[in-house]
């Protein structure tokens, strides 16, 4: 099926339809989930529906690419529809830090926000900022800044109305969306939007990036319902320390999908939980399995990993490790030094077995399209 959007939802929200230059075929999904603190039931619901229910529920979309059934030129009918819907519901503001724009879809909704009155700012790395998206949004008025930094300022993220936070390992890019596998964390919360307010401000109204650090995240730890989100910014709060931690619980099972895979110590603590007897493997980029200096590839394939290459026409661009199929980790983090120490990062760990088991099938459905 073309265009299929795999996606998880935890909450009740508004989404509507976009004003773009084009007609837009709204993405169908394969299965929803509806969950509140206290039952769960199915909804019947795709980004292009309209909730008559206010974004205020507490909780958390997960939405992945599908590149493999996406028609090569038809950049309409992919989860950029979902960041639109959003951005068009806004009613105060709008924050974004990302690596890089491009999508025609985001930028006229942003404009169009702009247009009716919503603050809109945006954070970019600099090597970026001179590119035609991005100088389409400032001709409009939109404030946009670079980091000018030697670190990229890679983060990926959107906070909307001071409640509603867009995150994961998309760019808003045509490649990120429509040609590579990507995930996005949608998640509903004052606290969690709080800690992302922190760190946009951090940037955009003190012009601190990398390894400038400030006052602590306000809310590391956050339960929506019954599950615990984690947050944590790059290089500030030490994230490969808190990955390994986790890895180093691991009773049962790990899994990974990344795009760079470069550090040392993140490898290492996934080697010693194989050489344990914990099941282990991942997908790694092949472009950077063959390009990059101290690639963890072989030494995971020597130590008995099943790792597979990925190599298609797009990308492996997800950064995930999946734990004990109950914790999953996320972001823009790609596990390298980089990230680690100089870049403008940002991590999400969501402590729940359905979400992991979404990112599991995701995995299993990116492994069976390479073997086609």
């Amino acid at each position: 099926m073309k265009g299929i959007i795999h996606f998880i939802l935890i909450s009740t929200f508004i989404s509507g339809c976009s004003r773009v230059e084009q007609s837009i075929p709204y993405p169908t999904r394969t299965e929803t989930y509806f969950q509140t603190i206290d039952n769960e039931i199915p909804l019947q619901n795709t980004c292009g529906a309209t909730k008559s229910s206010p974004v205020d529920q507490p909780g958390i979309e997960i939405y992945f690419t599908n590149p493999t059934d996406q028609v090569k030129g038809n950049y309409s009918s992919g989860i950029d529809n979902c960041l639109v819907n959003s951005i068009n519901q806004a009613m105060v503001s709008i924050d974004i830090a990302t690596y890089s724009i491009n999508l025609w879809s985001i930028s006229n909704a942003l404009i169009d926000a702009y247009q009716r009155g919503i603050r809109v700012r945006i954070v970019i790395e600099s090597d970026n900022i001179d590119d035609e998206t991005p100088q389409d949004l400032r001709s409009a008025g939109i404030p946009i800044i670079g980091d000018r930094r030697e670190g990229l300022m890679h983060n990926k993220f959107m906070v909307i109305d001071g409640k509603e936070v867009w995150t994961g390992s998309a760019n808003m890019t045509i490649g990120s969306i429509y040609y590579d596998d990507n995930n996005l964390v949608h998640i509903i919360s004052l606290e969690i939007a709080e800690d992302y307010t922190t760190e946009f401000d951090e940037m955009f109204e003190r012009d601190m990036f990398g390894n400038d650090v400030v006052p602590k995240t306000p809310h590391p730890q956050v339960l929506i319902g019954k599950e615990l989100v984690e947050i944590y910014f790059s290089p500030d709060d030490h994230v490969a320390s808190q990955i390994i931690t986790l890895i180093d619980q691991a009773k049962k099972s790990i899994y990974f999908l990344a795009y760079s895979f470069t550090s040392n110590d993140i490898g290492t603590a996934i080697i010693e939980r194989s050489n344990a007897g914990i099941l282990t493997e991942g997908i790694m980029d092949q472009s950077q399995v063959i390009s990059n200096t101290g690639t963890e590839y072989d030494s995971f394939i020597k130590a008995g990993i099943k790792v597979y290459s990925y190599a298609k026409d797009g990308l492996m661009h997800n950064k995930v490790i999946i734990i004990d199929r109950k914790i999953v980790i996320t972001g823009s983090y790609n596990f390298g030094k980089n990230a680690e120490e100089t870049n403008d990062e940002n991590v999400v760990i969501i402590h729940s077995s359905m979400i992991a088991e979404k990112y599991l099938s995701e995995y299993t459905r990116i492994i069976t399209t390479m073997q086609k």
